[in-house]
């Protein structure tokens, strides 16, 4: 029933002379839709607006990729508090030719770096690190495996934060390394990630660097339970809750349920994620200087970005108090191309779309599931009694049980602080104690080059005896290495350069090759080798009696 003026009104309408084109701002999940709904009125949860802006970010980035030829990109952005999708964007405007129908959101992709954010909040849950904890970073190899950061550079030791904050790769491994494989595997089935579904010595420690497969939909969702987690933590009486790690929904009439709360944590606890949190708000730019501009340092965003091997995949995914947004970007037929780097290719888009987004507040520190100690200024580590330098810290109740710094202790010194020194060489009456800070001779090798306040140990007075301090590691050949040396253009073979790091700068070092004597070193410890193929055994013997092997093939 309708009135009069409605009915004037309707027959001076126009009828129209087609069916209107169905509006086709988020086709692919139009598509997942239209298969479990088929016939169905479905009102999906999309901010239309919102999606509306993403898609021109998209399009606008995909002309400048595409030069490239790099022509598929996805994004996805979800709401933390509902788990919401607010923005679905399955594929850029490309053609057929590049798989424009293909939805990439739940595609399985090589995930690069993007796991380390998980390894570093399991450490922490676990009690294994504390926030600032130093982390090995010398050339390592496990095996064959022979991992390697971006700009192939090395610091010796590095904060644990800092080394995820710079997505470094190497320090990373040897916490996989150190953790255990099966036990982050553990975590990584926990949060429910498809893909990874083959047993975890399939993947070995590649695993935190892109040895595995996951998609942007559970990629995302991980990070937006991390998020929830730290909210409901501080929004309810110190709970959890049971179902935190929740699949998203994109239909309106859905809505999420978290479960029943509980004082028991759902896999970590708000502290340890509330630290990883804090440490990808730090710009994780690689050593090189990049250019940033696209970095709007005013928005405080917890964000990681991954390349994958060959580079066949760029991921950025970052996470506010309420929002997360996801962006991966690549071919969908898994061709690499030159600069196709999460932190090139993914990161601006990401910043293109947090833009649009409101503005949220940091999150608020888990009061009651921290601590705060005293820990050593330059090792991360508990302060012991010989750290000189101390700070106060937040930490997971589980870090308490980290051992205290195992790089402080006393040396005993002569009044003029130029050697050590005993009561076999010094009267006690002018023996002076001071704290040290001493790294290992293969971190110290490394460390040094850039920390140039680092100060080496003195040496032992002449005549002191009972006291050896004087330590040595091989830098090159690394463990169980097969050596292949290459030919110059005028056929001659390289020589083998055998590297050595001696805590005591004035050490001698005395070289061996199967028992025979190839010389000594003093000061910068590097004897180069004319060697044919074959196994040798590399012996290395101090002027202090010290001595270190290494067994080593060479290849042509």
């Amino acid at each position: 029933i309708i009135d009069s003026l409605t009915y004037k009104l309707s027959i001076e309408e126009e009828l129209p002379q087609k069916a209107y084109v169905l509006p086709q701002i988020t086709p692919h999940l139009l598509q997942k839709i239209s298969k479990k709904h088929k016939g169905k009125y479905s009102k999906t949860t999309i901010d239309k607006n919102l999606q509306q802006q993403v898609n021109q970010i998209v399009s606008k980035r995909y002309n400048q990729l595409k030069k490239n030829e790099i022509h598929n990109v996805s994004v996805l952005v979800l709401d933390v508090r509902t788990r919401k999708v607010l923005t679905y964007v399955g594929n850029s405007p490309t053609d057929k030719k590049h798989q424009r129908d293909v939805d990439v959101i739940n595609k399985p992709r090589s995930t690069g770096s993007i796991l380390k954010p998980f390894l570093y909040a399991a450490m922490l849950d676990s009690g294994d690190i504390l926030p600032n904890t130093l982390v090995t970073d010398v050339p390592t190899q496990y095996g064959n495996y022979n991992p390697e950061n971006f700009n192939k550079e090395y610091s010796g030791a590095i904060p644990a934060s800092l080394a995820l904050s710079r997505s470094l790769n190497v320090p990373i491994v040897r916490m996989l390394q150190e953790f255990g494989l099966d036990k982050f595997y553990f975590y990584l089935q926990k949060l429910n990630l498809k893909d990874i579904n083959k047993p975890a010595d399939n993947y070995g420690l590649s695993l935190i660097l892109g040895g595995a497969e996951s998609n942007l939909w559970d990629l995302c969702k991980s990070y937006a339970a991390f998020s929830s987690t730290v909210n409901h933590y501080n929004e309810t009486t110190n709970s959890y809750f049971k179902n935190e790690f929740t699949e998203p929904i994109f239909l309106e009439n859905e809505e999420v349920n978290f479960g029943k709360p509980s004082k028991n944590k759902t896999l970590f606890d708000a502290a340890s994620i509330y630290l990883t949190l804090e440490s990808l708000k730090k710009v994780n730019r690689p050593e090189a200087n990049e250019n940033w501009e696209f970095f709007d340092s005013s928005k405080e965003i917890a964000w990681k970005t991954g390349t994958s091997f060959g580079f066949r995949d760029a991921w950025a995914i970052g996470t506010t108090k309420d929002y997360v947004v996801g962006v991966w970007v690549g071919n969908a037929d898994g061709e690499g191309r030159p600069g196709l780097v999460g932190v090139h290719a993914a990161a601006p888009i990401l910043f293109d779309v947090f833009d649009k987004l409101p503005k949220s507040d940091w999150f608020s520190i888990p009061i009651n599931a921290t601590e705060e100690i005293e820990v050593c200024e330059k090792s991360g580590y508990r302060a012991s009694e010989f750290c000189t330098e101390k700070r106060f810290e937040i930490i997971p109740k589980s870090g308490l049980k980290t051992k205290p710094c195992p790089f402080h202790f006393l040396v005993h010194l002569d009044k003029s602080a130029a050697f050590q020194v005993n009561t076999s060489c010094e009267n006690p009456a002018n023996i002076i104690h001071k704290n040290w800070f001493l790294l290992p001779p293969l971190q110290e090798y490394y460390y040094k080059k850039k920390h140039p306040l680092y100060e080496n140990l003195p040496k032992f007075k002449e005549g002191c005896l009972g006291e050896n301090r004087n330590f040595m590691e091989f830098i090159y050949p690394k463990k169980i290495t097969t050596v292949f040396l290459p030919r110059d253009f005028d056929g001659k073979k390289n020589d083998l350069i055998l590297k050595i790091a001696h805590s005591n700068a004035d050490a001698i070092i005395f070289w061996y090759l199967n028992s025979n004597c190839l010389g000594k070193t003093e000061e910068f410890h590097e004897m180069p080798v004319s060697i044919k193929s074959g196994n040798y055994n590399i012996i290395a013997v101090d002027n202090f009696g010290n001595e270190i092997s290494r067994s080593i093939k060479i290849e042509n």
